[in-house]
């Protein structure tokens, strides 16, 4: 298992937060709880967050912006949600890495 430090942040689908089609994700499939953004692995790769998820398992399966290269976005349903999670300095571990 892979660990990374990184800012974690989080994002709803709305057209201010994503592009035109907010609830479909780079990866061309509909979002969903357990999506997350990140630019530096590999679509379909699943992740764990355990200091603020416990054992979930989360799926790359969403691209951020090009300037956000180290990050990783969690997908939630609402725009409270999201805001409410703010941006946090956490450890990533990867269970898997593999392309979709």
């Amino acid at each position: 298992t892979r660990v990374y430090e990184t800012l974690v942040t989080a994002y709803s689908s709305s057209v201010d937060e994503t592009d035109s089609t907010p609830f479909i994700t780079a990866s061309g499939k509909r979002v969903r709880d357990g999506i997350v953004a990140a630019n530096f692995l590999p679509m379909g790769t699943k992740v764990r967050i355990p200091e603020m998820f416990g054992n979930k398992i989360f799926i790359v399966e969403d691209r951020m912006a090009r300037k956000h290269a180290e990050k990783v976005d969690v997908w939630f349903p609402t725009k409270q949600e999201a805001k409410n999670f703010g941006i946090r300095k956490l450890q990533i571990q990867v269970i898997e890495d593999y392309s979709i």
